[in-house]
């Protein structure tokens, strides 16, 4: 267990605050970024990483693209394509899911 840059974890300002909101529960990103038990910080809460999971595009869901801040799961893929230039869904591409809740 390790205090970790919330960066690290959520790549960027909209995501983190999303996060601080409580829209945003977990982010699926194409590495490992943090291990179970790891903490990080934003706005002065702090949040714990409860889950680290391998897994593939094609096993997200409408209930994984909420939890991420999409509306489904059509919305987050569009959101993927429009923000890495070179992105392409493929339900085989490997992913790691990293949830993380706000501790109390």
């Amino acid at each position: 267990m390790a205090e970790i840059d919330a960066g690290e974890v959520l790549p960027n300002e909209h995501v983190q605050q999303m996060a601080a909101a409580g829209e945003v529960t977990q982010l699926h990103r194409g590495h490992k970024y943090a291990d179970e038990g790891d903490t990080f910080e934003v706005d002065g809460q702090t949040f714990e990483v409860t889950d680290v999971t391998h897994r593939t595009l094609g096993d997200l869901t409408d209930e994984d693209a909420k939890k991420e801040g999409s509306a489904d799961l059509d919305a987050y893929r569009e959101r993927l394509q429009r923000v890495h230039d070179e992105f392409e869904w493929g339900d085989d591409s490997e992913v790691v899911r990293h949830r993380f809740e706000l501790r109390k």
